[in-house]
């Protein structure tokens, strides 16, 4: 009986967590994004009628100089069509104090891009990233922002 209530507490703990339909991380060019590394994922979802959230991940080090991040994210469908948002994130509170998590020196971002998305077709869809930050006053992009070390997408199936 003891055994039987086990098993049925670890599927049920398996079922109400969210696993990602779809996770991937690239890393940044000497822990530096640099504004012409764009970065490109692809992911072919399973499930074209229910809804899905996106999600930009970021992995930055202390050297990360600002509290807020802009982005610019652009998604392509299978039939060509493009939807491009300007992203911004908080990153640190008004203390300094990051908003990631982690323990030692690398602190996780999980940052909302995209809610409630269902992807009418089947096929391949492709989002690209590319970081967007200024100097206050200055109408230049920074050549390479420092601090960022990973660039990530996750797609997670909606739960209803």
């Amino acid at each position: 009986m003891h055994r039987l209530l086990l098993i049925l507490a670890v599927l049920l703990l398996g079922a109400s967590c969210n696993a990602p339909a779809y996770s991937e991380y690239q890393s940044t060019q000497g822990g530096a994004w640099g504004r012409d590394q764009v970065m490109e994922f692809q992911f072919q979802p399973q499930d074209t009628t229910r809804a899905h959230n996106l999600y930009i991940l970021l992995r930055n080090d202390a050297s990360y100089p600002f509290s807020n991040l802009f982005l610019i994210a652009e998604m392509t469908g299978p039939d060509g069509t493009a939807t491009r948002d300007t992203l911004e994130y908080e990153m640190a509170d008004a203390s300094g104090r990051w908003l990631g998590s982690g323990t030692g020196s690398v602190i996780t971002n999980k940052l909302g891009f995209r809610r409630d998305v269902v992807f009418p077709e089947n096929g391949v869809y492709t989002v690209r990233v590319s970081q967007a930050m200024r100097r206050n006053g200055s109408v230049a992009g920074l050549e390479s922002l420092p601090g960022v070390l990973d660039v990530g997408l996750q797609l997670e199936l909606k739960q209803d």
